[in-house]
């Protein structure tokens, strides 16, 4: 008999975004299963996971990889969530398109597989992103959980992590089909930029890309205004949707959208010294990312409680702390 609410696996673990909903659900008294891509070597550290309150009695870690789906059925077995972080994320397009694609769903049907099997899942919860959401041809200002990306518009503009935004799209679209089609109770959970403190050793690319211009990057968006969360409120909106008696289908978590030249002059004022070049900064004149209007999620009974300013101050004194500042 498990103790406590009961035993939940989560992908992608050693992650930023899966760190924190691990510490988070053994806070909340669960037990834990995740999942970590093979390490023959056993070079990769995982003891920011392992040294965890709790973890030494609620956390058991399991080798698996997306190229081999199978490889996630003893991680699940057993469990009556599954929180799916995993994704092949190849941003320099060292691989073709199709092939990032493929190991996202199968891995993800796999992994949904194995939760029907085990007989004991009773909710499973997808991470998607942004990216699945806001590329099309007419792009609005305010956008719900109704848009989806338009594969072929990404193939003809190729834009920056255009394999990434397709593999998310797509595999987030098989993940509902094969709920509705087998029965399984999925949810969507769609994040925007991801900021916050990191539990990793590896700085996030969210983090990094966010706060680029404070590491020196002239123009580091590539956009003009940007879509945020902070990490502590998706990790508890993952657990939210995890718990909640009845969500359906695609829920978006983003309460933040703010111009690059707003951000530089928050920044600015509190942290004097970074120096930021807010004339620089004006003259970025990139995409304009669109609201993910999170009214669904809100509606739903989840409330945000971290605001912008904290957001920026708690990555930026993790960024101290970590030494990349």
């Amino acid at each position: 008999m498990e103790q406590g609410k009961g035993r939940v696996c989560v992908t992608g673990g050693t992650g930023f975004i899966a760190s924190w909903i691990i510490k988070r659900l053994l806070e909340e008294g669960y037990t834990v299963n995740t999942t970590v891509r093979y390490d023959p070597e056993q070079k990769r550290d995982v003891s920011f996971l392992t040294n965890l309150p709790g973890a030494s009695t609620k956390l058991k870690l399991f080798n698996a990889d997306l190229s081999n789906p199978e490889s996630f059925n003893e991680a699940i077995e057993g469990c009556i969530g599954v929180l799916h972080t995993a994704t092949p994320i190849d941003l320099g397009m060292n691989e073709a398109e199709e092939i990032v694609t493929k190991r996202s769903i199968d891995g993800a049907l796999g992994i949904l597989k194995a939760c029907v099997n085990s007989k004991t899942v009773k909710r499973v919860v997808y991470t998607s992103s942004a990216s699945a959401v806001y590329w099309q041809d007419k792009q609005e200002d305010v956008m719900d959980e109704s848009y989806w990306s338009d594969e072929n518009l990404l193939r003809a503009l190729k834009p920056f992590a255009w394999s990434y935004s397709i593999s998310k799209t797509m595999t987030e679209k098989a993940v509902l089909e094969f709920g509705e089609k087998h029965g399984l109770d999925i949810v969507t959970i769609i994040p925007t930029f991801v900021l916050g403190p990191f539990i990793c050793p590896k700085l996030p690319g969210s983090v990094y890309t966010t706060l680029a211009f404070l590491f020196g990057e002239k123009n580091p968006f590539g956009a003009s205004r940007i879509h945020m969360v902070h990490v502590h409120d998706l990790a508890r909106a993952h657990i939210f949707l995890l718990e909640h008696p009845n969500p359906k289908g695609r829920y978006n978590c983003s309460p933040f959208i703010a111009t690059v030249e707003e951000i530089a002059e928050l920044l600015s004022i509190k942290y004097p010294n970074f120096q930021i070049q807010l004339e620089e900064v004006k003259k970025i004149n990139g995409d304009k990312y669109p609201h993910l209007t999170s009214k669904k999620l809100m509606d739903a009974g989840f409330e945000f409680k971290y605001s912008m300013e904290e957001m920026f101050d708690d990555a930026i004194q993790c960024c101290k702390e970590k030494g990349y500042r």
